[in-house]
């Protein structure tokens, strides 16, 4: 792992000169906030050596650089899932190569199907704390040579002041916030109505197909991990009507702006 993460990194140092101290991993439509980035530059993940390409709409496909209020920013742009057939050791390597560039905190983003009836279409979601039922851990396999933790504490996966920053920041925005429990499945198919309730029952507030994995590795990595979801849909079976991905794709983009000026807020005011 060592050697793939320096030929990674020797590439990626090659054509940058920031130093991030600050990661986020944008969702599903969620893609435009790089365009906020100052002396920004662009690396597509097929030129990055061991990043996998992304097969999903709304999902760019870039790691990005830039510096935004004076805080320098690596964006994952973009991310593969496990249900495109990858391993999540595969799709959490990139949170491993921000770990090694440097980066501190990171802010995990995704779009999220609503379990919480109090929820709706294109509302965000503080992410306080989540399940796993993706039936797999990026974790699994031989034991690290590299220093890191076996055995990971997930008490805190979500940091509880930076939480609270975020909500702090959404309300200042005028945003509908809510906090809650994000339930990760490996999809891609989307949840049955039973699924759902199931869900709702477990504690849940949202479902997605993405974030803990990531979320899992930068613990074990002991970087400050905050989460936003935004809530594009309702799940199956809390309104009388069929899902689809086009619906995600057209919330993202009606409450983009929002989003931006979300993280444009948090972002500096991060420790």
């Amino acid at each position: 792992m060592k050697e793939k993460i320096q030929e990674t990194l020797n590439v990626i140092r090659s054509q940058i000169t920031i130093r991030p101290s600050t990661g986020v991993i944008l969702g599903s439509g969620l893609g435009e906030f790089s365009s906020q980035l100052a002396s920004l530059v662009s690396i597509d993940y097929k030129d990055i050596p061991y990043f996998l390409p992304v097969g999903v709409q709304g999902h760019h496909g870039k790691l990005e650089f830039g510096i935004l209020d004076g805080v320098q920013v690596v964006v994952q742009n973009g991310r593969a899932h496990y249900y495109e057939g990858y391993t999540l050791q595969d799709i959490t390597y990139p949170t491993r190569v921000m770990a090694a560039l440097g980066v501190k905190n990171l802010i995990v983003t995704n779009a999220a199907g609503g379990v919480n009836k109090d929820f709706n279409p294109g509302d965000f979601m503080v992410i306080r704390d989540h399940i796993n039922l993706m039936g797999d851990s990026p974790l699994r396999g031989p034991i690290p040579q590299d220093g890191t933790p076996r055995f990971v504490d997930l008490s805190q996966a979500y940091d509880s002041k930076y939480s609270e920053l975020i909500i702090s920041c959404g309300k200042e925005l005028g945003l509908k916030m809510h906090q809650g429990v994000y339930v990760a499945v490996h999809g891609p198919n989307y949840e049955t109505p039973a699924e759902i309730r199931m869900f709702k029952t477990l504690g849940g507030d949202a479902v997605g197909m993405s974030t803990v994995p990531e979320v899992i590795v930068a613990n074990q990595l002991q970087l400050t991990v905050c989460g936003i979801s935004c809530i594009t849909n309702m799940a199956s079976g809390i309104l009388n009507k069929r899902l689809n991905h086009m619906e995600v794709i057209q919330t993202a983009a009606r409450v983009k702006q929002n989003f931006i000026q979300l993280l444009k807020k948090l972002i500096p005011l991060l420790p």
